[in-house]
């Protein structure tokens, strides 16, 4: 159910997503998803990679301060409506999204990267019964491009 989700600290200078990406792409990371978010002084680089494990290696190898957390990838239809429903669900569960973002897995459904707070794990056969459809890390490593 959950997908490891690198996470890099990145001083907020010219230059340093570059390096980033040219470490992963020497390394053989394929990233299927990102987010960059900024405040004056740094970066925070989410990224949902193929190999998570080297790409937290090749980074630290290389002077970066990375992390991988636990997240959930779920898949939704392009259907009006649908990340409502899912954020719903979550909320009659008083599950907390902390953070979300998009991820493209073909061209038929969306899918929706998000750190939660609360026991997702106890709904997670509930959501499947409410049509949450979760992306695994196998269909993740699967992506090389």
């Amino acid at each position: 159910m959950y997908i490891k989700q690198l996470s890099v600290f990145l001083e907020n200078r010219e230059g340093r997503l570059d390096d980033v990406l040219e470490i992963l792409k020497t390394n053989g990371i394929n990233i299927v998803s990102l987010s960059l978010a900024d405040t004056a002084d740094y970066g925070m680089l989410r990224l949902i990679v193929n190999y998570s494990e080297r790409a937290l290696e090749s980074l630290k190898n290389n002077g970066f301060s990375a992390s991988l957390t636990n997240v959930t990838v779920v898949r939704l239809p392009h259907k009006i409506g649908q990340l409502q429903e899912l954020a719903s669900l979550l909320c009659k569960a008083d599950i907390n999204i902390e953070y979300m973002y998009s991820l493209s897995i073909g061209q038929n459904d969306a899918c929706i990267v998000f750190k939660a707070s609360g026991a997702l794990d106890s709904i997670k056969e509930q959501l499947k019964n409410d049509g949450v459809e979760f992306v695994s890390q196998t269909e993740i490593a699967g992506m090389v491009g």
